[in-house]
């Protein structure tokens, strides 16, 4: 993989890392309810769940997905279903102990596996392994590129993570607390939206 190719994977790895999906909704309401600290086994699960995913993909694996239909559509309502619930769950859940006893951060396994049903997860890494991956050299390739996603996993994470706990303050009030699960669930279901008009 050529400098001018690395940058462009970067770059373009960069924006779908960063910008606004299930996974940063997901962190940054944890960060906000849970604190830094016992969101981290969420943001590892990202961190490394999410390349070994996308090495797999850039090995053979997105060829499997691309040609069979029934996979395709099952994974889309499948992953809908699940945002769904995860975005009503966001939505609805308030603060005080009760609430605390009853919701608990994601576990490190837990996140890494809801890489797989994640759609719109599957949709960037296809696109992105389509341009970057194979060529004469398609182990090295996919290394790369999971390596880039490592990186840009943990960090994006651990940035939605951190700005969720910096909103813990201004979430004081049960108004403001319910604008702001609402609004992360409705960043979850832009997705599902999303999903439901890309061709995967």
């Amino acid at each position: 993989m050529t400098f001018e190719h690395l940058l462009s994977l970067f770059m373009l790895s960069f924006v779908a890392a960063w910008t606004p999906g299930p996974n940063n909704a997901l962190v940054a309401s944890s960060g906000a309810r849970f604190g830094v600290r016992r969101t981290l086994p969420h943001v590892a699960g990202i961190g490394i769940g999410f390349p070994v995913m996308v090495f797999c993909i850039a090995l053979g694996l997105g060829e499997l997905f691309k040609y069979s239909s029934l996979l395709r559509e099952s994974l889309r309502w499948i992953g809908i279903a699940v945002l769904m619930w995860l975005s009503w769950k966001i939505a609805f859940s308030g603060g005080g102990a009760k609430a605390e006893n009853r919701i608990r951060p994601f576990t490190f396994w837990e996140s890494a596996a809801f890489q797989w049903i994640n759609p719109k997860g599957w949709v960037m890494a296809i696109s992105i392994t389509s341009q970057y991956a194979g060529g004469s050299h398609p182990y090295a390739n996919a290394i790369i590129i999971a390596a880039v996603f490592i990186f840009l996993g943990f960090t994006s994470a651990f940035g939605w993570t951190v700005f969720g706990k910096k909103m813990q303050r201004w979430l004081q009030t049960p108004l403001r607390l319910r604008v702001f699960n609402i609004s992360m669930a409705m960043l979850i279901l832009l997705s599902v939206f999303a999903i439901l008009k890309a061709e995967l």
